[in-house]
């Protein structure tokens, strides 16, 4: 097995990472080095991976270095040890509220089941599409999710954009959202997502959809479900920017990821025109979530 890493200048890794996942849908894995510096790794049999030339196109002026080495015949056991548990609990006073908001369990299928009261379990392989719960975006968009799920007692229709694994799509059917949809531009994201569905027994449409070719589902079409309708997107900031250009007419909710810090202001304001406005944001580390709600 190849480990083929990627270095680049970490301004421009957000867009640099979006570029990868063209090339490596199935996912990389990331490591900061240094203060100014991301790593991004892909794992594969000689021939799987994509070209150098490629990669160097990908990662254009930001490229800093290009490695391959070898990895242990063991390396899909040690791989497993970076993929732990994730329990994202709500805020305290909603646990006090009645009934009490749950907490939400994201675990790879070999780690064993909580045993806390109150919790809802979310079993997503990892090693089928990007996006398992553990990044940090991905568990302040599901901190957020279950802080709306304690507002809203009638939950209506979620559009999980980007669904990648399917964690958000799920979490959102498990949360009593309904009807959910979920959309990814990648085969192999849509078929995980389906797989995730349905070992974790929740309701959700899968659709393949290209958000820079086609129509976004739902908001201003006539086939839109009853209800008020939450969109999850996280996503790398082009993409976001992209959605606000396609967005027809605006969700009820509004909750998006995949964000560094200094980029949240502008997707804000991209937001704003279509009546959007900024209810609260989070951040962990170098990276943001932020809720939008309609004015």
């Amino acid at each position: 097995m190849i480990r083929l890493a990627v270095r680049v200048q970490r301004a421009q890794a957000e867009l640099v990472l979006a570029e990868l996942l063209e090339l490596a849908p199935a996912g990389v894995e990331e490591a900061q080095i240094g203060d100014d510096v991301i790593e991004y790794a892909l794992y594969g049999a000689p021939g799987e991976l994509p070209d150098l030339p490629d990669l160097k196109a990908a990662a254009a002026g930001a490229l800093v270095e290009i490695s391959t080495s070898e990895t242990a015949d063991d390396w899909q056991e040690r791989w497993k040890q970076f993929h732990r548990p994730a329990l994202i609990e709500p805020a305290a006073y909603w646990k006090v509220c009645r009934p009490p908001a749950p907490s939400l369990y994201v675990r790879p299928p070999w780690e064993p089941p909580s045993t806390g009261d109150a919790v809802q379990e979310i079993v997503i392989d990892p090693g089928q599409a990007f996006g398992t719960g553990a990044h940090a975006t991905t568990r302040m968009c599901l901190q957020m999710l279950l802080e709306l799920a304690a507002t809203e007692p009638a939950r209506g229709p979620a559009l999980d954009v980007g669904t990648g694994s399917g964690v958000l799509a799920i979490a959102a059917s498990r949360l009593g959202f309904a009807p959910v949809l979920a959309l990814d531009h990648d085969r192999l994201s849509v078929d995980a997502a389906r797989a995730n569905a349905a070992v974790n027994e929740a309701k959700v449409q899968l659709r393949r959809w290209d958000l820079r070719r086609e129509r976004l589902p739902w908001l201003g079409a006539e086939d839109a479900p009853d209800g008020a309708i939450v969109v999850l997107a996280n996503l790398l900031r082009p993409l976001l920017l992209d959605l606000a250009s396609a967005i027809a007419d605006p969700p009820a909710h509004l909750i998006a990821g995949g964000l560094l810090r200094e980029q949240v202001d502008e997707i804000v304001r991209q937001y704003d025109r279509h009546g959007l406005r900024e209810r609260t944001r989070a951040a962990d580390g170098e990276w943001a979530a932020v809720w939008l709600v309609a004015a």
